[in-house]
């Protein structure tokens, strides 16, 4: 990742690219007369001033960061224009902890700077900034400017323009119409002193001390509080990330559905992590929504129930197996199958040769035994070391759990890291050449990610074929506040190779035997309405379960204000067809600020 100087440079170098269309050329330093706040930010994103010195610009300081790499000041001008585009306010780094006081009417001399959070490569939007500031106090003890509030009457509906194809589809030229889109009104507030009210916690507070509200309370609501990501087209234009000025101890641990009643006010700020940012000076008071967590139905006895459940990263040292064996025994009600994904090697991130994980899976089982749950049996096969992806030395592997007392499993040795598991017949049923084996591991589709687990389960005398996968991550994709609109998911790529493997395998099965039991689950990393998701079921040989529920039930995972589908369980079309299957996703993580995996698991029961 670039530093921020680097960081800094490249997007100087940008934004003059950038602006050189309607650069202001001066030919003497700017006066306090001549130029103002509003005239540096411009009516576009990029300022006609980006790489020029401006002079005694003045305003009021409205907030100080003295903290982080980012240390500087907010100052925001007193006299406002008549233009809506135009943002009154502007960021100055200092770099070092500034002199000023919130109050304190002060000039500005430096250069204007279009910084680049992530620097230009990630494709975000630039942060207009003041660098390499000599201020000036005029005054002190001065009334800050009151908060422009933003609601859901001041927030459009429609997310943001289509970029300009001549620059690859950026909108950094485009004019702003901030009563036309959502994250252009965003941008005319950029710096500026800001304003939500009684806000309702969409995303929970993060191990970073961020959370995420709405000013829209009814817009794409569930009935725990949330806000659901439906389609590419509904982004949720409510959605605005809140930070804090104050100590990181005070910074309340929320809940979604949980509300900061009153006001919550300070300069609206651009970070790499999520966009327009309220960094607060002062925080509304956390009210309780009262949001507790989920416990799924208990299966039948003629019932199969099989889940999903990431468990981010477990490794030996991790202090969270009593609280993944709880999820496992008392919420998901004991599966009779669990994919497990996310199970790291026996040192966990210790990267050095060790490839097997069976310390961290008895680890887990004895926890869930103590916790009341089945001994559980379990079956994977080991990755090459550092060929699948996930945090570096951890080896992350996909593992199935089977309870041995209501399931069994079919073994069939040869299944390897780099053994391919194919589909044979024998008298007229599919069966696996290997039992547990690995998909396609050459394939290109796999490269520095995890190959799918195949196994192959008996149940009350009926085989099930189930697939373990956990896909390529959307690491590299652009953010929904990119300065390209669309934004651009590079990582979609991969997933679609993934998912072209994964289903020509099912097909293999049904090819030889049409009413087989199939399923293909784990993390997804993809929405239901993906193109991801249309390649696994496509043909028909698989549909993904969670279409089963109520769009606005369909999340397993909290990112940024939407609550959003990653993880899925698809049935081949026996399971469907039979409708008698039950699919739930049990909410006990994704929402929470204690939670001990960024994933919700799921459970589908049916009777084979």
């Amino acid at each position: 990742m670039p530093s921020r100087s680097s960081a800094r440079l490249a997007a100087l170098t940008v934004a003059a690219v950038c602006s050189a269309a309607s650069t202001v050329v001066l030919t003497s330093p700017a006066h306090a007369d001549a130029v103002r706040v509003h005239d540096i930010q411009g009516t576009t994103r990029i300022s006609p001033f980006a790489g020029q010195k401006v002079t005694d610009v003045p305003g009021i300081v409205t907030a100080t960061r003295t903290y982080g790499s980012a240390k500087g000041f907010w100052l925001q001008d007193p006299t406002p224009d008549a233009d809506p585009a135009t943002s009154e306010g502007v960021f100055v780094f200092t770099s070092s902890t500034p002199k000023v006081a919130v109050g304190d009417a002060v000039t500005v001399t430096g250069t204007v700077t279009e910084y680049v959070p992530g620097g230009t490569s990630s494709g975000n939007q630039s942060l207009t900034e003041i660098t390499k500031p000599t201020v000036t106090t005029v005054s002190t003890g001065n009334a800050v400017p009151a908060p422009v509030v933003v609601d859901e009457d001041t927030v459009p509906d429609a997310y943001t323009p289509a970029g300009d194809p001549a620059t690859g589809n950026s909108v950094n030229g485009l004019p702003l119409a901030p009563s036309a889109y959502a994250l252009d009104r965003y941008e005319s507030l950029e710096g500026m002193n800001v304003q939500v009210a009684d806000a309702r916690v969409v995303t929970a507070t993060d191990p970073h001390s961020e959370l995420w509200v709405t000013v829209k309370p009814w817009e794409n609501r569930n009935r725990r509080g949330g806000t659901v990501y439906g389609s590419y087209d509904a982004q949720n234009t409510g959605r605005l990330q809140i930070q804090s000025l104050g100590p990181v101890a005070d910074f309340p641990k929320a809940n979604v559905g949980d509300t900061l009643a009153g006001p919550t006010t300070g300069p609206l700020d651009f970070n790499q992590y999520g966009g327009y940012t309220l960094v607060a000076r002062d925080l509304g008071t956390l009210k309780n929504g009262g949001l507790e967590r989920e416990t799924t139905r208990k299966q039948s006895r003629r019932e199969l129930a099989v889940a999903t459940y990431n468990v981010e990263n477990l490794d030996p040292s991790d202090s969270t197996f009593d609280r993944h064996a709880a999820a496992i025994v008392h919420h998901l009600q004991s599966p009779d199958i669990v994919s497990l994904e996310e199970i790291q090697d026996n040192n966990g991130a210790t990267n050095d040769t060790t490839v097997d994980a069976s310390q961290t899976v008895t680890k887990l089982i004895d926890a869930i035994v103590a916790a009341g749950g089945p001994r559980y049996d379990w079956r994977s096969v080991d990755p090459v070391d550092d060929q699948d992806g996930g945090e570096p030395g951890g080896n992350i592997r996909q593992v199935f759990l089977f309870n041995p007392e209501r399931v069994s499993f079919t073994d069939r040795a040869g299944g390897d890291s780099t053994t391919a598991v194919g589909v044979t017949e024998a008298h007229g049923k599919a069966r696996l050449t290997v039992s547990p084996g690995r998909i396609a591991p050459a394939d290109t589709a796999w490269k520095n990610s995890r190959k799918p687990l195949a196994g192959e389960f008996v149940f009350r005398g009926k085989t099930v074929f189930v697939i373990a996968n956990h896909f390529n991550s959307k690491g590299g994709d652009q953010g929904l506040t990119s300065q390209y609109q669309p934004p651009a998911r590079s990582s979609e790529t991969q997933r679609h190779a993934q998912a072209t493997a994964v289903n020509a395998f099912v097909k293999d099965i049904l090819s030889v035997q049409k009413n087989a039991d199939v399923i293909a689950l784990g993390d997804i990393n993809d929405f239901e309405f993906s193109g991801t998701t249309k390649i696994l079921e496509g043909g028909g040989a698989l549909w993904s379960a969670i279409k089963s529920l109520p769009k606005s039930e369909r999340y397993t995972y909290d990112y940024q204000g939407n609550q959003q589908v990653l993880d899925q369980i698809l049935i081949s079309p026996a399971i469907r067809r039979g409708g008698d299957f039950a699919y739930d996703s049990v909410h006990i993580n994704a929402e929470f600020h204690d939670q001990i995996s960024d994933h919700d698991p799921q459970v589908l029961r049916f009777r084979p």
